[in-house]
């Protein structure tokens, strides 16, 4: 691997990112069309409504903060404005957020209204999106970057080209001194033991089937025994994946051949340091990005064998695929192409190549399909139920 360098935004607290969106973020529900009317008025200015937000507590709560704050916080966001009902709530976010340097403003509608509101959050975002169409990329190390990865829609041809060429990137771009992360605590079901043989010490892996096990220990508790309708997905299934523990071992794939993971994260939460690590996240695409997101990862690796079309409103998601016919049918959600590894056409060495340049290339502002198509989702993992 020959390229080592890419063109980044650096931010106040020194973190590198790739993006440089100014956002408008919701701190609930009711204030999400506030948060649009703001987008639509502001060119370069882009919201992110939810349904969540209200009425919540305990773990479920913290949860809530902490993928807000991540959000605002993530080193592709130059600047942030939060816009809720109540001042309270409203205010943590903004000091939260704060804690990095990173520019941010607050504005609750209660006691406003919402046309006041609008108003005064259009001009502080005009002010910002001017502000950041200023700012340069520099050169950066690719050694600096912080990536995710979660496989989606998989199938027979995933663990055998997609997710393997995402683990060969790991491999390489680890040993740089990158970060990087892997989850779906539910899919790696039957292989949690292979899982825990690389975590880098005893307590690492104990820490880490402290997590599984509490999954799978929620799931008997719900007297489930019998997933069938969710995991594997019909998707899975019509792609030749009969049983989880078969989409568990394409999904290890995707660790690499050779690091050890250095620490267990929970939903949302930033990595302490650098190296491979493993958060807990539910294996819905759309939710596991965006907790990935809020803990800071700048571009995403998502290996897919049927075809999966997601994207995340800030953090670029690149798709690779080993499937022809997907290849085929669904090329203009495909960014990689690596059905030569089950072709004989190429090595997984070649293959991860061909991912890192085309990473890269994203690093440097190239558009992913799904950031061309506009796939924005962003879906919040909610733990309980509403007060």
């Amino acid at each position: 691997m020959s390229i080592s360098t890419f063109k980044g935004y650096r931010r106040e607290n020194g973190r590198v990112g790739i993006r440089n969106h100014v956002i408008i973020l919701s701190v609930d529900d009711i204030s999400n069309r506030a948060c649009e009317v703001v987008a639509n008025h502001i060119e370069g200015a882009k919201a992110l409504p939810h349904a969540y937000g209200r009425l919540q507590f305990g773990e479920d709560l913290e949860l809530f903060f902490r993928t807000m704050i991540g959000m605002g916080s993530n080193p592709n966001v130059a600047a942030c404005i939060v816009i809720g009902i109540e001042p309270e709530w409203t205010q943590q976010i903004v000091d939260g957020i704060a804690e990095t340097g990173k520019p941010v403003k607050g504005f609750s509608i209660e006691r406003s209204g919402e046309l006041k509101t609008v108003a005064k959050v259009s001009r502080q975002a005009q002010q910002y999106v001017q502000w950041a169409s200023e700012l340069k990329r520099e050169e950066c190390e690719v050694g600096e970057l912080y990536i995710s990865t979660k496989c989606g829609e998989s199938d027979t041809t995933t663990g055998l080209a997609s997710c393997p060429t995402v683990g060969n990137v790991f491999d390489k771009v680890i040993d740089l001194g990158a970060t990087a992360s892997f989850g779906e605590t539910s899919e790696l079901t039957g292989g949690e033991h292979i899982v825990k043989a690389r975590a880098s010490d005893e307590e690492v892996a104990e820490e880490f089937m402290e997590v599984w096990n509490s999954y799978n220990d929620f799931i008997l508790e719900k007297k489930t025994n019998d997933l069938s309708d969710s995991q594997p997905t019909k998707g899975n299934i019509r792609g030749g994946l009969s049983t989880i523990e078969e989409k568990a071992l394409g999904n290890i794939e995707k660790l690499g051949k050779k690091n050890k993971f250095v620490g267990c994260l929970k939903p949302a939460e930033a990595p302490s340091n650098k190296g491979l690590w493993f958060m807990d996240t539910s294996s819905a695409a759309a939710e596991a990005v965006t907790l990935w997101a809020a803990s800071g990862a700048v571009v995403h690796l998502f290996p897919t064998g049927q075809g999966n079309i997601v994207g995340n409103p800030i953090v670029p998601v690149i798709k690779l695929s080993g499937n022809p016919l997907t290849c085929s049918t669904m090329k203009e959600h495909i960014d990689l192409d690596v059905c030569g590894l089950l072709q004989g056409d190429i090595s997984v060495e070649e293959a991860g190549d061909q991912l890192i340049d085309l990473m890269v290339r994203t690093c440097n502002g190239r558009l992913t399909a799904a950031e061309a198509l506009g796939h924005e989702e962003f879906v919040l993992t909610k733990l309980y139920r509403s007060a």
